[in-house]
């Protein structure tokens, strides 16, 4: 069990770029974690796990994007309302297939100034190739009427920009994606990082924005835990406390991500000798 992982978590806007500055701090410290063998993104995640994995596009022009004016690019707001029905939902499911299947019916009930094809187009234009790269990706989604996780590689048959769309779907956010006849919403559904998933990788880190958990939730650090319980070396890096304020009170809001990718290139020199240790075998 040697093979490596990066499992790159759910969270809007500001956490794909503070993503992207964790990544490019590691990087111009001599982590380049865009070698590994498997790159695993949900939601936030599965756009800058297609972005590195193209390998089309630098880490350091990926995080001077995150620094240009977000003027022309669509924001989102999960409010009041909705949150509290997505707490009604937790609270009312035993297991994420139950929540992610209350969370489809909201999504579906939503009254949404975008369109799906507009959705798509914005998701394309993010991404440096509409193809699925050589280097290994699976990018999660959840799947409407199940609400059952699944992931998406290049060998499902689904183009890769359906998959991101799908992925990144947040329910009562946008809209819910269909793909070849199925509906899909956010992969961040089933868990925020989805770290379970690279379980049989030795070497594993987790870039996680969003870090709690909740009743049906698992957080990425229990997730970790059992994959080290498993054998794995295992990193996991969870936004301090710059970056919480950096994100601002709205992960979907395109103004804070300058902040949130400077945020994230500041924490990385913290993360460089752990991420190495684990790397390095």
């Amino acid at each position: 069990m040697t093979e490596t992982a990066l499992v790159l978590g759910a969270g809007g806007v500001t956490g794909s770029a503070w993503e992207t500055g964790i990544l490019y701090g590691l990087a111009k410290a001599g982590v380049d974690l865009g070698d590994v063998d498997m790159i695993i993104g949900s939601s936030a995640g599965a756009v800058v796990g297609a972005q590195l994995a193209s390998g089309l596009v630098g880490l350091p022009e990926l995080y001077e994007l995150q620094l240009a004016d977000p003027q022309g690019l669509t924001g989102g707001r999960l409010g009041v309302p909705t949150l509290l029905r997505y707490a009604g939902a937790v609270l009312s499911s035993r297991t994420p297939e139950a929540y992610g299947r209350k969370l489809a019916r909201i999504a579906r009930g939503a009254r949404l100034g975008v369109t799906a094809e507009q959705r798509r187009a914005a998701i394309a234009d993010r991404l440096p190739s509409s193809d699925w790269p050589e280097r290994a990706l699976r990018v999660t989604a959840v799947d409407a009427a199940t609400g059952e996780l699944h992931t998406f590689d290049k060998d499902s048959g689904i183009p890769l920009v359906d998959a991101v769309t799908a992925s990144s779907a947040v329910p009562a956010v946008w809209p819910v994606a269909t793909v070849e006849g199925r509906s899909w919403i956010d992969g961040g559904v089933h868990s925020t990082a989805n770290a379970h998933l690279a379980e049989g990788y030795g070497r594993v880190v987790v870039i996680a924005p969003t870090a709690s958990g909740n009743k049906v939730i698992v957080s990425p650090r229990s997730q970790a835990a059992e994959l080290v319980a498993k054998g794995a070396r295992v990193e996991v890096i969870t936004p301090d406390a710059a970056a919480k304020k950096a994100f601002g009170r709205n992960p979907l809001d395109p103004a804070c991500r300058a902040a949130a990718a400077r945020a994230g290139l500041a924490q990385s020199a913290a993360h460089t000798a752990a991420v190495t240790a684990v790397m390095s075998g």
